[in-house]
């Protein structure tokens, strides 16, 4: 699945777990980005390295933020 830096992230923190064998894409973000909207993961001698720092180790780089916007807005009705 084509992900942001964001996903990858949450996907390598899962692929870390002790007991965990079915992980997503894992790769690095330059395979389906020029540019990602976080830190780039890149590829050491076939490995990513795992962030070590507080939830799943990335933020969002301002700068690319404003590149995206919000297509649709979804309210659920009671009925």
């Amino acid at each position: 699945m084509l992900e942001t830096g964001i996903g990858r992230a949450a996907n390598l923190a899962l692929a870390a777990m002790p007991g965990f064998t079915l992980p997503g894409d894992i790769s690095a973000s330059a395979r389906y980005f020029a540019r990602d909207i976080t830190t780039p993961f890149v590829l050491d001698n076939g490995h990513i390295s795992v962030p070590n720092t507080a939830g799943i180790g990335v933020e969002p780089l301002p700068e690319m933020l404003g590149n995206f916007r919000k297509i649709a807005t979804f309210e659920i009705t009671p009925v």
